[in-house]
């Protein structure tokens, strides 16, 4: 049963999911500033969750870019609604377009992938995708090496916020086919479960009430990270949310 103090989490959580989404309109693209940093430090790329923008993540990018980090964002997600697969692939796809445009050296310290929600199960197919692709690097013909095609830029981890890694309940009760695909037995989030090789690259945060994943955040393997705060949206404003991003984030890069 739900409190009152709960639903009241909840409404708060609503509100400002509705403001941010108001303000992306005026906002829509990542100001280039954010690109520019420390080019011996990890690229940070981000990924919003469902009908979000990069300006929900903005906390935290801006934080990471202060410390010298250069952020990105994938402009080509949109409001997110694809599935999974598609999305992680126009993310590799842009990973390698970086390469294409500003040479390998934007490239040369590997990559962060940093999210909120389904822009976690984004970035563990991402990074499973890649993960195949070096697998498919030294195939053999005749005993010659063929190599496949695979993203310039290494990713060294994952850091994200309340990923719904098992699904949520609330799923299979909606309307949208986009959120629909979020149900504990939605064959692709059930594929990406079984799938665990990559799981200890994973950072995953996430408060201790969330009104849309009642189930938590949790990944077997991963750096698991339950805070004292509650929330779905709004977390990604909290502090202690935002200082477990920065420590992921520092964690990953090395530079602790």
């Amino acid at each position: 049963m739900i409190s009152a103090q709960q639903l009241g989490w909840w409404a708060l959580d609503y509100l400002y999911a509705g403001r941010q989404q108001l303000v992306s309109l005026f906002r829509p693209s990542l100001p280039a500033r954010y690109s520019a940093g420390d080019p011996r430090l990890p690229l940070v790329v981000l990924l919003p969750g469902v009908y979000e923008g990069w300006l929900f993540l903005e906390p935290a990018a801006s934080r990471l870019n202060a410390l010298g980090y250069r952020v990105v964002s994938v402009p080509g997600l949109g409001l997110n609604r694809r599935s999974v697969p598609d999305s992680a692939a126009l993310v590799t796809k842009f990973l390698a377009q970086l390469g294409d445009t500003h040479g390998d050296a934007h490239c040369d310290a590997g990559c962060i992938l940093v999210a909120h929600s389904k822009g976690g199960l984004i970035g563990k197919r991402v990074m499973l995708d890649a993960e195949l692709s070096l697998d498919a690097i030294v195939k053999h013909d005749a005993g010659s090496p063929v190599p496949a095609a695979s993203s310039p830029a290494e990713v060294l981890g994952l850091v994200t916020v309340a990923t719904p890694f098992s699904g949520s309940p609330y799923a299979r009760y909606q309307l949208s086919r986009t959120l629909r695909d979020f149900s504990p037995v939605d064959a692709v989030l059930l594929a990406l479960q079984a799938e665990t090789a990559l799981n200890h690259k994973v950072f995953s945060i996430y408060p201790e009430f969330d009104p849309h994943i009642p189930s938590g955040s949790y990944l077997a393997g991963a750096v698991n990270i339950e805070l004292p705060v509650a929330g779905h949206f709004r977390t990604l404003q909290d502090e202690t949310v935002l200082e477990a991003v920065l420590h992921s984030v520092a964690e990953i890069s090395g530079e602790r």
